[in-house]
């Protein structure tokens, strides 16, 4: 049986060849997903749970307030700890390219507590560090702040 089953396209990808970007993953109709890499797969540095979810609160609030918020239909975490998906519908992708550096600026300029910090809002609400998202964002933005490739395809 498990001889039928296709691969999902992000399985297609060599992943021994990806490098830290802003990929197009899948196109459902109006509905794309994108890669948002910020870390090079099986390098041996994944991010913690910590970065993960303080960049999932941080950039999935403020994402959800932006110029393309009624379009955003999910980001969260790779369970590779490599980087987040950003389901969009309906939008060019150089306006969510945009937008996605738009919301990392507001997030490096940020001072105040992570969105969702408190007991009622997270059921983790103790493992989360702005200076984590902070980190983790910096660098990724210095990696796609001049991306050229604006058909956003996987390089390989």
């Amino acid at each position: 049986m498990h001889e039928e089953i296709q691969k999902i396209q992000s399985f297609r990808i060599d992943h021994d060849l990806l490098e830290p970007g802003i990929y197009i993953s899948r196109i459902d109709g109006d509905i794309i997903t994108y890669d948002l890499r910020t870390r090079k797969p099986n390098a041996g540095e994944y991010m913690d749970n910590l970065t993960m979810h303080s960049v999932e609160h941080m950039f999935a609030t403020l994402i959800r307030n932006s110029r393309i918020a009624e379009d955003v239909v999910y980001f969260g975490p790779m369970g590779c700890q490599t980087g987040f998906y950003l389901v969009v519908r309906d939008r060019k992708p150089v306006e969510v390219y945009q937008e996605t550096l738009a919301v990392i600026r507001e997030i490096l300029a940020y001072e105040g507590a992570v969105f969702g910090a408190s007991r009622k809002e997270c059921g983790n609400y103790r493992n989360l560090s702005l200076e984590s998202a902070k980190t983790e964002l910096a660098e990724y933005y210095k990696k796609i702040e001049h991306w050229e490739d604006m058909s956003f395809a996987y390089r390989e």
